[in-house]
């Protein structure tokens, strides 16, 4: 199997969570083991100027932390509002379907550690414009944003750069 092969295997679900939403479904190629592999190696590649990787709730949290165990490096969760036990700092943001906030321990990052976001999916890029400036918030450094996919008609990559323009965005496939 190559990269396009185990990328073949990320599912459209039409209508869900709302109608009018096409969701891709990444189950499938998570639960190949060769394919898993092989985007975790593809995505390694972009994990050189990391100190930390940062992954988003919920999926995230797959890439990130294998992300982070492959690589010898620290894994921080941004999570979802009221999940963490300790003192946290919060960001609201925008999705394609409504809207939510996250949040990340005030002591998550070291003072300009830099930092690796990663999640599943670019889409309207509001959530990761919001664990951007948590990041940033806790005086950490953003090295770079890393995704499985991008959903590029939503430009959430425009709105990323508009605010960061010198800031690197990596994804794996655009849709």
């Amino acid at each position: 199997m190559n990269l396009q092969g185990a990328l073949s295997l990320i599912r459209e679900i039409p209508d869900y969570p709302k109608p009018g939403i096409l969701f891709q479904d990444i189950t499938p190629m998570l639960a190949n083991a060769q394919a898993f592999n092989l985007i975790l190696k593809e995505m390694s590649k972009h994990c050189t100027a990391a100190e930390v990787i940062a992954g988003i709730e919920a999926r995230g949290f797959i890439f990130g932390s294998a992300l982070a165990a492959h690589n010898g490096l620290s894994f921080v969760p941004i999570r979802k509002s009221g999940k963490l036990p300790y003192q946290t700092i919060s960001e609201k943001y925008g999705l394609e379907y409504g809207s939510d906030e996250i949040e990340v321990h005030v002591d998550a990052f070291l003072p300009n550690q830099k930092v690796l976001i990663v999640d599943d999916v670019l889409a309207t890029g509001g959530t990761l414009l919001a664990a951007i400036e948590l990041t940033k918030r806790c005086g950490a450094e953003v090295a770079g944003v890393l995704v499985l996919m991008e959903l590029g008609f939503l430009e959430g990559r425009k709105l990323i750069l508009e605010k960061y323009p010198d800031l690197p965005i990596t994804s794996l496939v655009t849709v």
